[in-house]
């Protein structure tokens, strides 16, 4: 189901059992580029809630699912089963593994990398840029690398390049600074280890 009020761009292919909300756009051409230029795809059984912008060569798995106000820029490759929530912002050239979770708000900006079954939770805020004022920013820019099964609590801040590793768990309002090992928990500003995942109540 397709909305009347969808705008759907030229070179864009939807498989079965697509719904396309109100007032969403899809394979909105990025600066620089003609309409229809660049090929966008979108799974099968996927849901795409109003006011959504997806930008064109996108190319995103079955299953896929946003919130209201999505907005994810060009040239990303996102998995099966992914869901990425109201308000929340994915730049381009970012790439989300199958089963990858992203609550409302967060923004994830160019490079980043999520893993399979990766959860950001709500507010979560990734950074590219050591120093955002340098004159080769642009040539510098490294996004995240969260890892399968990584948890990142809500209103989390991580800084660029860091990586988040395998089933670790980051707390809430935690600033990451530098890398976090498999299986760890981090917590605080600067975020710390504090204990292993396998001491939680809820283990692995």
């Amino acid at each position: 189901m397709i909305a009347a009020t969808a705008i759907i761009h030229p070179n864009v292919k939807l498989g079965n059992d697509v719904v396309i909300e109100d007032f969403c756009i899809i394979g909105c051409p990025p600066m620089g580029v003609a309409s229809g230029e660049l090929e966008t795809i979108i799974g099968d059984h996927s849901v795409i809630r109003s006011h959504t912008v997806i930008y064109a060569g996108n190319k995103i798995g079955n299953r896929f699912n946003t919130g209201h106000k999505a907005n994810i820029r060009e040239l990303n490759v996102i998995g099966d089963n992914v869901s990425i929530g109201t308000l929340s912002v994915v730049e381009h050239h970012v790439s989300i593994g199958t089963g990858a979770r992203i609550h409302t708000q967060v923004f994830i900006p160019e490079y980043t990398v999520l893993e399979d079954e990766a959860w950001l939770g709500p507010n979560v805020v990734v950074t590219n840029a050591r120093y955002p004022r340098s004159p080769n920013v642009k040539a510098e820019l490294k996004g995240a690398l969260i890892k399968k099964n990584a948890i990142v609590g809500a209103n989390v801040t991580l800084l660029p390049g860091v990586i988040i590793g395998e089933r670790a768990l980051v707390g809430a309002g935690s600033v990451v600074v530098g890398d976090v090992d498999d299986y760890a928990v981090y917590v605080g500003n600067p975020a710390k280890f504090i204990k292993s995942i396998r001491d939680l109540p809820y283990g692995l």
